[in-house]
């Protein structure tokens, strides 16, 4: 009962989204790192799946991640909701305060979510991709962003995930209670924009092929 009226409460809602996001950040940070193998050759970036599958965490870890982006979302949604009424139906809104990536947030998780529909349709199961063979994960990825508008969404996507990053690392750390300054959440988010964008830059421009 306790942790029921916990997550009731509007610091109970924050700190899921809190633990929810951290998860969904290492798992982030897990995948630039294997997605940044495919510098190391050709058979490398095949090699990291391959090993991946092998050891078993693939499906523990889309169920793990499913469970998380669903609490996310829905914490997200009742915290909006409770905002608005807060405010009051006929209240006059003020000018939202605060920074750019604040005020987008809401928009930028959509377009991640949309995005990750699109990337697992494309390279998971293979229906959108050009190559779309299973577990050729370096010539699917190669065959995908040999196209410039395959690099521009990827991008767009991208960068919303940065803003959303920013944004989101000093929120999540002020929730659990670790005190950071705004400048962290820039730096993670350019880190993590810079090493996902190489991939799809370095096929494009022919550096990776």
């Amino acid at each position: 009962m306790d942790t029921i009226r916990l997550y009731r409460s509007t610091i109970g809602k924050k700190a899921v989204m809190a633990v929810t996001g951290a998860a969904l950040f290492l798992y982030v940070v897990a995948h630039m790192v294997g997605n940044l193998s495919i510098f190391a050759g050709p058979g490398a970036l095949d090699a990291y799946g391959r090993w991946l599958r092998d050891i078993g965490v693939v499906w523990p870890v889309r169920v793990g991640l499913l469970a998380c982006v669903v609490l996310h979302f829905v914490a997200a949604y009742q915290l909006t909701a409770r905002a608005r009424k807060a405010r009051g139906r006929y209240e006059h809104r003020r000018v939202v305060q605060g920074s750019y990536a604040a005020r987008t947030m809401r928009w930028g998780g959509v377009v991640i979510a949309l995005f990750v529909v699109y990337h697992l349709l494309d390279l998971t199961v293979g229906v959108l991709n050009p190559n779309g063979v299973p577990g050729e994960i370096h010539a699917n990825v190669v065959a995908d962003f040999q196209h410039w508008y395959v690099v521009l969404a990827y991008t767009a996507a991208v960068l919303a995930l940065g803003f959303h990053l920013r944004h989101g690392v000093w929120s999540a750390t002020q929730t659990l209670g670790v005190t950071t300054s705004r400048a962290l959440g820039l730096g993670v988010a350019i880190v993590i924009c810079a090493g996902f964008l190489s991939v799809p830059f370095a096929v494009f421009t022919g550096l990776v092929s």
